[in-house]
Order: structure tokens, then C-alpha cells, then sequence
């Protein structure tokens, strides 16, 4: 893992550019532009709003917000890990290249994801503003899950890059995991809605659950993360990047052959 760090902290200005051009590329060529960015998580609210706040009344007071929180570090998350299937047998073209650093390509949609997740936050702290939630001191705790969410995606996106080069129906298989994964994450519900015999098993195994109950403490309830889930988890993604960048580490050589 240190190896991976420290050659992406070598190849860091690399890495920026390809996280620009990433960006500007993206919506190249749409009339709206980089205003997806705060279009799509504004879509998928008012879908969801709709139909868990109106049709099928939730009790969760100010819903729409509640949502939002909990939906763009998903989007971050979902995003790159569904992205980054792909990322390194799609970039044949970079890979041939000597001493290319393969690390960067799934870094480099992180990153990218993260950018706009970040973009999104002064839109989320407006839709607060409009129900009467300000952040309070409790965001000080924001970059603590923000770094925690950042070692998670990386050490994901990194494993199922490095499988997708030989096994490339792994992809398609993230795909709908995502969408099951999103489910059983608390975005449209709040923890206690699950029963009292699985609740503490649910956040245990699935450690996006602790993150985005952690970001809905800090911006939504005004509480501090729950510091024992928290470490754990930041725990986990540590080992879980240092297994993630040894699986990277293995296959690397045969990367350029294999795409």
C-alpha cells in the first residue's frame, strides 16, 4: 500500500489533470453543462421525495433534505466504484505506455466523483437553509467521515478495477449489486426502521451505512458520528486498501496484455 501512496503522491500533477479533463469531458457537448452536476442529485430527490414523501408518507420530518444528505456521498460512492469497474480495461490507450502508474485511472474517478460531491455541498446547505437546518459545530466532524469515505471508495474501486481486466463481467455484476447496496443503506430511511435483532448486524456489514448515518448526524441531526461505528469502519477501509493495493500490486504486469 505504501508503494501505491507514495507513487501517487510522485504522479499527483498527472493525476489532477486527468481528474480536470475528466471533469470537463463529462458533460461535454450537453446544454446544461456542468450543471448536471447539481441536476442529478436534484432529480433523483424529488423522485424520491415523491415517492416515499407523498405517495408513501414518511414521518421523517423535512424528507426532501434528509434525502439529499444521505444521497450525494452515495452518488460519490455508487459513481466511482460503478465507474471504475471499467476504468483500467477501457484505457488501453494510457496502459501501453511506459511507466504509466495504473493506480491513477480508478484515483483519478474517485477523485473526480469526490470533486463534484464537494461542488454539491454549498446546494445542500441552501435546500437546509430553506427548512430552517443550518450546519452547526458538529460539521467539524465532516472531514473526519469525508477521509473515512475517501480510504472506502478508494480501497472498493481499486479491487474491482484491478478483477475487472480479467474477469470483465464484473462490471455488469456491480452494476446491480449497486442497486441492491443502495437499498439496504439508509438514504430513504432512517436505521431504526430496520428490526431491533438485525439493526446492529446491518451497520456492521455494511459499512456505508455507518458513513451516511454519520453525514445525516452531522448535517440532519445535529449529533456527532457515533465514534466506536466510525473507527471501526475506518479501520476496515484501511486494511481493506492495503488488501486492495497487494490484489493491485499482483496484477499490474499483465494489465497492458490483458486489455
Amino acid at each position: 500500500m505504501i508503494r501505491n501512496l507514495r507513487e501517487l503522491w510522485q504522479y499527483r500533477a498527472l493525476l489532477w489533470n486527468l481528474t480536470q479533463r475528466e471533469l470537463k469531458a463529462r458533460y461535454r457537448g450537453s446544454a446544461l453543462g456542468f450543471l448536471w452536476t447539481f441536476v442529478n442529485p436534484l432529480l433523483l430527490m424529488a423522485v424520491y421525495g415523491l415517492v416515499f414523501g407523498i405517495i408513501q408518507r414518511s414521518n421523517i420530518p423535512h424528507y426532501t433534505y434528509f434525502i439529499f444528505v444521505g444521497l450525494l456521498p452515495w452518488l460519490w460512492f455508487s459513481t466511482s466504484v460503478g465507474s471504475g469497474a471499467s476504468t483500467i480495461s477501457d484505457r488501453r490507450d494510457l496502459l501501453t505506455k511506459v511507466r504509466f502508474p495504473a493506480q491513477v485511472l480508478p484515483t483519478t474517478v474517485v477523485a473526480t466523483n469526490l470533486v463534484n460531491y464537494l461542488l454539491s455541498l454549498p446546494l445542500m446547505v441552501g435546500l437546509g437553509g430553506l427548512v430552517g437546518i443550518w450546519p452547526d459545530v458538529h460539521a467539524l466532524a465532516f472531514p473526519v467521515v469525508l477521509l473515512v469515505q475517501l480510504v472506502f471508495t478508494l480501497g472498493v474501486t481499486f479491487v474491482i478495477s484491478a478483477l475487472n481486466v480479467r474477469f470483465r463481467d464484473l462490471q455488469h455484476i456491480v452494476a446491480n449489486v449497486l442497486t441492491l447496496w443502495f437499498f439496504v443503506t439508509p438514504v430513504l430511511y432512517v436505521p431504526n426502521a430496520v428490526p431491533e435483532p438485525y439493526r446492529r448486524l446491518y451497520l456492521i456489514a455494511n459499512p456505508m451505512a455507518v458513513i451516511t448515518t454519520s453525514y445525516q448526524g452531522i448535517f440532519y441531526e445535529h449529533r456527532w458520528p457515533h465514534p466506536r461505528g466510525l473507527a471501526v469502519v475506518a479501520l476496515g477501509s484501511v486494511v481493506l486498501l492495503a488488501i486492495a493495493a497487494r490484489v493491485f500490486e499482483r496484477r499490474r504486469e499483465e494489465f497492458a496484455e490483458l486489455v
